[in-house]
């Protein structure tokens, strides 16, 4: 790592043109359709669909022409009005709009567009609703859906860290209602209280990371923070940079807490695209990529955001290489993708713009995988168990292709959208100095083959082989009957296909992308590694042919058994396990928050609610003693007041008696 390079934070203008002072309307726009599908209730049924993708695709044209206006020029910032004035603390409710949030914003919209419109044909026999009868409940859906763009974008528009963090908990809350969507499941309300207090975890780091920059700085608004970075002493700026990391481990799924990010396979699919690919697994990486000023200055800070992006690449590729679930086998997968750009975000300028790059061809042809996954599910009657399927390209031929071509994308075919963004990340870990090149390339490759082994496993299970579906009944008795999805789910898939396959290539030509980045991020900085650049792209190609061989010697000669074998090596077991993950949690995490809650409750009732009611006690006892002097007859009150006064006289004489 290195902190030698710091990026002159890039100038700031007002917002000029109608273009940038209406840049509110790409919010607006999804928040007013959600207000209306929730306030409307079931007289949308009919129509909320369409207004819930009308406001997206909306937002998405803005966002076009937005980006045309502004290019990768000097920040523009706009402050709509005074949000938080409180002496010093100053918070205006404003946007920035820079060549990094104006990449978010496209692909939060564009994706975020193409899954609303999935969603039209994926949702449209949903018979989950609470009435029992199909289509009452999507609406509600798509205004959730609605929400969650709202969201996002005020994440990655906002001009301040207290802008980023009402974003932050407004798709904590969207994520909430989307993964539970079908409350009526125990398993699905349990995923998303789970994925909702996890998060939380991570958002106390996230808010104290904002307290102590206002404590320091005496401002929380990105612009005055990175001008004035350098007056923060070596020691608060690590603390900074671990409690921001602590906030993008919570809401990107990364070590140790990534638990919760499987578990939201629950919800549907269209969900699962959404969060998984382009929108709320991404804020983690934004918040690094955005407080690049920071990390640059903090080495160690750097380090810290590389370990954890090395350690949860490979922890999710491990997990992914076990499971049967096509669902969850992605979701691990995105696990450890969102482990590579962590990784590159955490090598400093030599890594943001790559980790930005992964980002952005990740939201496609994960999009694109999640949505082939809904659409083999579409058609096997909601099967996940990827050991039921089998010769599934002949009836889902466009899933297949699109489906493919994901896979290509994925696994780092040459000349596909990963190979350059995923094999520039290990290019730049390898060009780092001394051991820590070494360690993180030698771990970004080894997370290559094995990506390519668990996704091999995955195609050849789903597609090729034996019909293992023929013969197997659904629970309700109903056999499989696979089918191809309608065309208002196939088509998303091919656009997203489309941009599986030509992303890498458009984002790396001409180094377009790193470019247009620049300002925001500085420049890219390339490492002087012990490999040359031709060494590693054949060793990694070379590393996922392995996996690939590997996954075809175990599956594809192989007879795929549809129940699960009694016996499974400790390996496995221990994949199956999550690796532990969920055990560590509460052992170190849920346990001693439970006893610390009951041990407070018990303090509470036995010390403090104890001693308030001992004074009541007393002070009552003490009332009704009194009480009983006060009989109300006049000559009880006469004969006290002679006993007194005999008893006065006779104490007088008394003391003065000689």
């Amino acid at each position: 790592m290195t902190s030698s390079f710091l990026a002159t934070p890039a100038p700031v203008q007002a917002a000029q043109g109608p273009l940038q002072t209406n840049a509110w309307l790409m919010i607006a726009l999804p928040l007013l359709g959600a207000v209306v599908l929730l306030l409307a209730g079931r007289r949308a049924n009919g129509w909320g669909h369409l207004l819930g993708c009308a406001t997206v695709i909306g937002s998405f044209v803005y966002g076009l022409a937005l980006f045309a206006s502004v290019g990768s020029g000097p920040a523009h910032e706009l402050a709509l009005y005074s949000w938080i004035p409180v002496n010093a603390l100053q918070v205006d409710f404003g946007l920035r709009i820079d060549p990094l949030s104006l990449v978010f914003m496209l692909l939060i919209t564009g994706v975020g567009s193409l899954i609303h419109i999935y969603s039209i044909g994926y949702m449209a026999h949903d018979q989950q609703g609470r009435s029992g009868a199909r289509n009452t409940e999507r609406r509600r859906f798509f205004a959730y859906l609605n929400l969650f763009v709202a969201a996002m974008l005020i994440l990655v528009m906002g001009n301040s860290f207290v802008m980023l963090y009402l974003g932050w908990e407004g798709v904590g809350l969207a994520s909430y209602l989307l993964i539970g969507f079908w409350q009526q499941r125990p398993s699905a309300a349990g995923a998303a209280t789970k994925a909702f207090v996890m998060n939380r975890i991570g958002d106390v780091g996230l808010a104290l990371a904002i307290f102590l920059l206002f404590a320091q700085l005496g401002t929380t608004q990105y612009s005055e923070v990175f001008a004035r970075a350098g007056e923060l002493s070596p020691g608060v700026l690590l603390a900074i940079a671990l409690l921001l990391l602590l906030g993008a481990c919570g809401k990107s799924g990364q070590v140790p807490l990534q638990a919760w990010l499987p578990d939201a396979m629950e919800g549907p699919t269209p969900v699962s695209a959404l969060i998984h690919a382009a929108t709320m697994v991404t804020a983690g990486v934004y918040l690094i990529a955005r407080a690049n000023p920071l990390y640059t200055l903090s080495p160690g800070g750097q380090l810290a955001v590389a370990v954890v992006g090395a350690v949860t690449l490979l922890v999710g590729c491990l997990i992914g290489c076990a499971y049967d679930d096509i669902k969850k086998v992605l979701a691990y997968s995105t696990v450890s993708q969102i482990g590579y750009m962590m990784l590159a975000v955490g090598l400093g300028p030599a890594g943001y713009a790559l980790g930005i790059m992964h980002l952005l061809t990740h939201g496609f042809f994960k999009a694109g995988l999640f949505l082939g996954a809904g659409s083999v599910m579409h058609g096997m009657n909601d099967e996940v168990d990827m050991r039921k399927f089998g010769g599934l390209r002949r009836y889902m031929p466009i899933t297949f292709a699109t489906f493919g071509l994901g896979y290509l994308a994925l696994i780092g075919f040459p000349f596909l959208s990963g190979y350059y963004s995923k094999d520039a990340i290990i290019a730049a870990a390898f060009g780092q100095s001394g051991w820590q090149g070494w360690v993180f390339g030698g771990v970004a490759v080894l997370g290559a083959a094995l990506t390519a082994f668990y996704m091999t496993r995955l195609m050849l299970m789903t597609f090729f082989g034996e019909r293992r579906w023929e013969s197997l009944r659904t629970a309700g008795g109903e056999k499989f009957h696979p089918h191809e999805s309608p065309a208002v789910m196939t088509a998303p898939m091919i656009v997203l296909a489309i941009g599986s396959v030509a992303a890498g290539l458009f984002f790396t030509s001409g180094d377009r992308l790193v470019g247009f980045l620049t300002p925001a991020l500085g420049e890219l900085q390339e490492g002087h590694g012990a490999l040359p650049h031709l060494v590693i792209q054949l060793l990694t190609v070379g590393f996922a042919a392995l996996g690939v061989l590997a996954a075809w010697m175990f599956v594809g000669r192989k007879r795929v058994a549809v129940e699960r074998p009694q016996r499974v090596s400790l390996p496995v077991r221990v994949a199956r396990a999550d690796l532990y993950g969920n055990a560590f949690n509460r052992a170190m995490v849920v346990r001693p928050t439970s006893w610390l809650t009951r041990g407070l409750v018990h303090v509470d009732r036995q010390g403090v609610d104890g001693a308030v009611n001992g004074v009541a006690a007393l002070l009552g006892g003490g009332s009704r003693g009194l009480r009983r002097w006060q009989s109300g007859f006049v000559r009880s009150y006469a004969l006290s007041m002679l006993t007194g006064g005999v008893l006065l006289v006779a104490a007088m004489l008394t003391v003065g008696a000689p």
